[in-house]
């Protein structure tokens, strides 16, 4: 099911650039990235049209899904896995370190990062924003329901603005440092996480870019936006070489110029972009190959974006069983642009010479590690 309207961005999300230089278009792109019960053919799509700044190099869509049609449903995104939890372990003590008594979190969601931080610092005052909250239990943070800056109170003052994986979520990025700036009194501080983008582009990872990730938001985005909004990059650090980067910024109470970017940005990228392109039409290729010549059953881990990538490059769906997902609540269902039903990776134990196709970027080696280890240690992973 093809989306009737769409939004179109003719300027470069970074810079504001006019020069939008057209990269590839994926056909009929399912929008949501998760698990359906609408049957098959109900699935809203839209082109994912991918562009890159001709003179910041940032990488971006051009056509965007409608935020109330992309955000429709929640797919579980940082609530289920032992690596996210370990990342919001590590971004608590990030958050704690620059020692905050006041926080107004920015996009909480379940309110998991409030809950880590009060685990070690309970008097800490947590105010979090988001338009659709669903805290977890324990959680001890005030919710406003709503978003940043409209509907929080113009009285409220605190010692920092957080959020986390949730920058690279915006559409008006720089409209939101604006915002931010115009909220922070000099000296307070910006804390927050970003997937390390630029790694995973090079690495070739699908949850890189995609229709909620509508542009590149490396090191060098990220810097520019800072300082035209008055702020300066205090302290910055990986998570991992692969999963995020942790920023602490403080407000410095002017604008600084924004520094041009590399002379080498716009080639270097696009030939990023092109290397990601003809890396996954090779690696589909080979795994029909193998699917055609398995005696077997094969499955695909993740139901998820990494899979849609996958179908969107041309991996056969008539040759695999099922997708695999830990997620309890996408079990049963249907991957939303695809025919195929996720399964527990408990079926793993009854499976006739089972291959995985896993393709999950920097959860590789978690769900590996969990599959032989529990439930089945034959397992090929292809």
């Amino acid at each position: 099911m093809a989306l009737p309207e769409f939004l179109q961005r003719t300027r470069c999300v970074i810079d504001g650039s006019p020069r939008l230089e057209p990269l590839h278009r994926f056909r009929e792109f399912p929008v949501y990235m998760g698990c359906t019960d609408d049957p098959p053919g109900a699935d809203p799509t839209h082109d994912m049209a991918w562009a890159i700044c001709r003179d910041c190099g940032c990488i971006q869509l051009t056509e965007l899904v409608p935020l109330p049609v992309l955000y429709a449903r929640s797919h579980n995104s940082g609530l289920v896995g032992g690596l996210w939890a370990r990342h919001h372990e590590a971004f608590a003590e990030f958050i704690l370190e620059h020692g905050p008594a006041s926080v107004l979190e920015v996009g909480a969601g379940h309110g998991i990062l409030s809950i880590q931080v009060h685990r070690r610092r309970p008097e800490v005052d947590w105010v979090a924003v988001e338009p659709n909250p669903t805290p977890q239990p324990g959680c001890r943070a005030r919710f406003i329901r709503g978003f940043f800056p409209a509907d929080v109170e113009t009285d409220l003052s605190v010692d920092a603005v957080v959020h986390s994986h949730f920058l690279e979520h915006l559409y008006a990025p720089r409209e939101f440092f604006a915002d931010l700036g115009r909220f922070l009194a000099p000296g307070k501080l910006l804390l927050f996480s970003v997937p390390n983008m630029r790694v995973m582009l090079a690495r070739k990872y699908t949850n890189c870019l995609n229709f909620e990730h509508s542009y590149l938001a490396d090191e060098a985005a990220i810097e520019r936006l800072l300082a035209e909004a008055g702020f300066a990059t205090v302290d910055r650090r990986a998570f991992l070489d692969d999963h995020s980067l942790f920023y602490a910024a403080r407000r410095t109470g002017g604008a600084a110029p924004a520094a041009p970017a590399p002379a080498d940005a716009w080639a270097r990228n696009r030939a990023a972009y092109e290397d990601y392109l003809r890396h996954h039409a090779d690696e589909v290729a080979r795994l029909n190959a193998f699917m055609a010549g398995h005696d077997g059953e094969v499955f695909l881990f993740g139901a998820h974006v990494f899979s849609q990538y996958l179908f969107a490059f041309g991996l056969d769906q008539g040759r695999i069983a099922a997708v695999l997902d830990n997620d309890r609540s996408k079990q049963g269902r249907r991957l939303s642009g695809s025919r195929l039903a996720v399964a527990s990776p408990e079926v793993l134990r009854d499976a006739r010479n089972p291959a995985v196709i896993l393709k999950a970027g920097v959860y590789n080696q978690e769900i590996r590690d969990d599959i032989v280890a529990r439930i089945n240690p034959e397992t090929r992973f292809v």
